[in-house]
């Protein structure tokens, strides 16, 4: 399983980064797997279903399961959250793990990066963000990537965990196609 993160302040456009690459990678027969973290509370289930009756009774987990789809809620309880060598210990085998949130992470991560946002870049202060992608130009030591173009965004991270030869050759990919519409 490789990793690799996406780090940028509300508004950056990483979940949308995100859902463009995910496409082009299970294009070339990866499977794909995603941890998002939350900065806030959340909850997936919903207030009267009997699945959330069960966890506010005191149940330490529910899982719910149907023909098309599980889910696993469990409830801290206090507890501290579970590291991202935790997290990632309970997903089921994949080829590529894309981590959105977990700034702090050592895992490697692209910084998206809008000026409209108004924040400071993260990658002066975090070893472990390897490149940039942005809408703007910017001066930079990392490799700048553009915003707009997700083919090539996919394919630089591909290159970097090591999958770029995977399952279908680059110059007949999606990624390839893609940029070309």
């Amino acid at each position: 399983m490789q990793i690799f993160g996406f780090a940028g302040f509300s508004g950056s456009g990483k979940t949308t980064l995100i859902e463009q690459l995910i496409p082009l990678f299970v294009a070339r027969r990866l499977r794909v797997s995603l941890v998002k973290h939350a900065h806030h509370t959340f909850d997936v289930d919903q207030p009267g279903k009997d699945s959330y009756r069960h966890r506010h009774a005191g149940a330490s987990e529910v899982l719910v399961t149907s023909s098309r789809r599980w889910v696993l809620m469990h409830e801290l309880r206090g507890e501290a959250e579970p590291a991202m060598d935790e997290i990632v210990q309970r997903l089921s085998p994949c080829d590529l793990l894309l981590v959105e949130g977990f700034k702090r992470a050592a895992i490697p991560k692209l910084e998206v990066y809008r000026t409209s946002v108004g924040e400071s870049l993260l990658h002066p202060h975090d070893a472990h963000i390897v490149a940039v992608a942005t809408d703007q130009p910017l001066q930079t030591p990392l490799p700048v990537l553009d915003l707009n173009r997700p083919d090539l965004i996919g394919e630089f991270i591909l290159k970097h965990v090591g999958l770029h030869l995977h399952a279908v050759s680059a110059a007949a990919s999606p990624m390839s196609e893609a940029g070309k519409h």
